[in-house]
């Protein structure tokens, strides 16, 4: 299953799934490094980051908000 961090609060990150659907979860079973904005994976009973889909997810953002800019 994929998720987004949408943000951390405190011990918890806030996930959002695929479907939409918002999650918390414990910080401690993300990996250190993870950020805001991160996607990551969960399998095998672990998270891990998708540094890929991360990327081509923010490389997306960025196009847009460079459209509205431009306007």
């Amino acid at each position: 299953m994929q998720y987004i961090i949408d943000r951390f609060e405190g011990n918890f990150a806030i996930l959002e799934a695929e479907n939409g659907e918002y999650t918390g979860m414990e910080r401690a079973r993300l990996p250190r490094e993870a950020e805001e904005g991160d996607v990551v994976v969960h399998e095998l009973g672990a998270f891990r980051i998708d540094h890929e889909e991360t990327e081509r997810r923010r490389a997306r953002t960025r196009q847009k908000m460079k459209a509205l800019w431009d306007e």
